[in-house]
C-alpha cells in the first residue's frame, strides 16, 4: 500500500438532506433528516429519500428527458465533483479519464413507468418509447456522464447491490493503480424510489419502514425499527494517484487506504456477521493499519431488525480487544438507504471529521436495541473526538456482498 498512494480530490453529491458536501454535513451534525413521503404506484404513500438537486444545471431540457433519474444524479454529481477539484478536462486526454459507477438497480425504472403507460392505451407498442433501451442498459449512469462531459475512456457501472458505493471507489483506485487511466470519477448512484417494485419487495418481506412522521423513520439500532427508507442520491469522487494531485497543487480530502470485498455464500437476504467481521478485518490489515488506528467506522445498518444486529456482531467482535472503542455511527437515520449510493453518500459525510474532528450522530434512537448496545456508539448528538486519522466504512448488500474501504488523513 506504500506504492501507488490514490488520494481523493473532489467530492459532488446530492442526497434527501443536501445538495453539497457543505449542506450535506450541516444537517448531518444539526441532526436534520431528508425523509419525507411520496406516493408509491398502487401503494399509497410512504416514507422516501428524495433528491432535489437542479437537473438542468448542466443538462439541457432535451437531455433530461431523454435522459434517466439515475443519469441526471450522476452528471450532476460528477460535474460538482469536477468543479470541486479544480479539473478542467478541456486540458486533459479525455481517453486516460475513468468513469466507475456503483449501482444497486437500474432498467426496472424505466421499464416498469413504460408498461404503466402502454396499460393506458390497451398496451399497443406503438406507445413504448424508442430511447427504451439505451434508458435500461445496466451501463447507463456512467454512460451518460461519458456522453455529458465527452470522456472517452472507459465508463461503466458496478453491479454490487447495496455494497456498489465503495466498489466505485475502489474500482477506481485499482484502475488508477494499475495504470489503465490517469484520473477517475467513482462513487454509486441510486434513483430508487423511482419504482414501485422495490417498494413492494421490500413489503413482503416485512422489511419496508412505516411511522406516522417519516422522518423518524430510518431508526438504526433503535428498538422500534421496522424496516428500510427507500431512497435516491449520488455521490461522486475524483481520485488521482498522489503524484498527479501534489503536481498540480490540489486539496486532498483523504487517501484510499485498504480495503476488502468478499461474499457470504450463505443467504439471498440475511447476512453473515462472520462474513461481514472477516471483510472488516481484511480491509484494515489491507491498508496496513491495526483495530486500534481506526477512529470512526460508519456502520451500513439499515433499520432492519436482523441486519443491524448482526452487523453490531460483527463490529463487536472486530473492536472487542481495544480498551476505547472507535466512535460509530449510521448516516441512513437521516437519508434512508440510497442503495448504490449509500456507500459513496456515507464516506462523504464523515470525511470532514478529519478537519474538525466532529463525529456526526446517530439520530432517532430513542430506545436502544440491547442487541446493538455495543461501544462506541454516537447517539443523538455529535461526539468530538481526540483523533480521527482513518475512518473505516461499510457496506454491504443482497446476495451476501460485502465492502470496507478504509480512508485515512492525508499525510505527506
Amino acid at each position: 500500500m506504500k506504492q501507488g498512494r490514490i488520494v481523493i480530490t473532489g467530492i459532488g453529491l446530492t442526497a434527501p438532506n443536501g445538495n453539497t458536501l457543505a449542506e450535506f454535513r450541516g444537517n448531518l451534525l444539526r441532526g436534520v433528516s431528508g425523509i419525507t413521503t411520496v406516493d408509491v404506484r398502487y401503494m399509497g404513500r410512504h416514507p422516501a429519500g428524495m433528491c432535489t438537486f437542479d437537473p438542468l444545471k448542466y443538462q439541457r431540457k432535451k437531455d433530461v428527458r431523454i435522459g434517466t433519474r439515475a443519469g441526471g444524479i450522476s452528471i450532476y454529481c460528477a460535474r460538482e465533483a469536477l468543479a470541486d477539484s479544480g479539473v478542467n478536462l478541456e486540458g486533459r486526454d479525455r481517453g486516460r479519464v475513468g468513469i466507475y459507477l456503483g449501482i444497486t438497480e437500474h432498467g426496472n425504472v424505466e421499464t416498469e413507468n413504460e408498461v404503466y403507460n402502454i396499460s393506458q392505451f390497451k398496451y399497443d407498442t406503438k406507445f413504448w418509447t424508442h430511447h427504451h433501451n439505451p434508458r435500461t442498459v445496466a451501463n447507463n449512469p456512467a454512460g451518460e456522464v461519458s456522453l455529458n462531459l465527452g470522456v472517452t475512456g472507459p465508463a461503466y457501472t458496478i453491479g454490487a447491490a447495496c455494497a456498489a458505493g465503495n466498489m466505485g471507489l475502489i474500482h477506481a483506485a485499482q484502475m488508477l493503480r494499475l495504470g489503465e487511466i490517469d484520473f477517475a470519477l467513482g462513487g454509486g448512484v441510486s434513483e430508487s424510489p423511482q419504482t414501485f417494485g422495490i417498494f413492494a419487495g421490500f413489503k413482503s418481506q416485512n422489511a419496508l419502514a412505516a411511522h406516522a412522521d417519516p422522518t423518524k423513520a430510518s431508526r438504526p439500532f433503535d428498538q422500534a425499527r421496522n424496516g428500510i427508507v427507500i431512497s435516491e442520491g449520488g455521490c461522486i469522487y475524483t481520485l488521482e494517484r498522489l503524484e498527479d494531485a501534489r503536481a498540480r497543487g490540489a486539496r486532498i480530502y483523504g487517501e484510499i487506504a485498504g480495503y476488502c470485498v468478499n461474499s457470504d455464500a450463505t443467504d439471498y437476504v440475511l447476512p453473515n456477521p462472520e462474513r461481514q467481521a472477516e471483510c472488516v478485518r481484511k480491509a484494515i490489515a489491507h491498508a496496513g493499519l491495526t483495530v486500534e488506528d481506526i477512529d470512526l467506522v460508519n456502520t451500513h445498518a439499515t433499520s432492519t431488525p436482523q441486519g443491524d444486529i448482526q452487523e453490531c456482531q460483527a463490529i463487536g467482535e472486530v473492536f472487542r480487544s481495544r480498551s476505547t472503542p472507535p466512535h460509530i455511527n449510521n448516516t441512513k437515520s437521516f437519508i434512508g438507504h440510497a442503495m448504490g449510493a449509500a456507500g459513496a453518500l456515507e464516506l462523504a459525510g464523515n470525511l470532514p471529521s478529519f478537519a474538525d474532528l466532529v463525529v456526526h450522530p446517530t439520530i432517532n434512537v430513542d430506545n436502544l436495541d440491547p442487541q446493538c448496545d455495543i461501544p462506541g456508539l454516537v447517539i443523538n448528538q455529535p461526539r468530538t473526538a481526540k483523533r480521527v486519522d482513518a475512518i473505516l466504512n461499510n457496506s454491504f448488500g443482497m446476495l451476501g456482498i460485502n465492502s470496507t474501504l478504509v480512508v485515512s488523513r492525508f499525510r505527506d
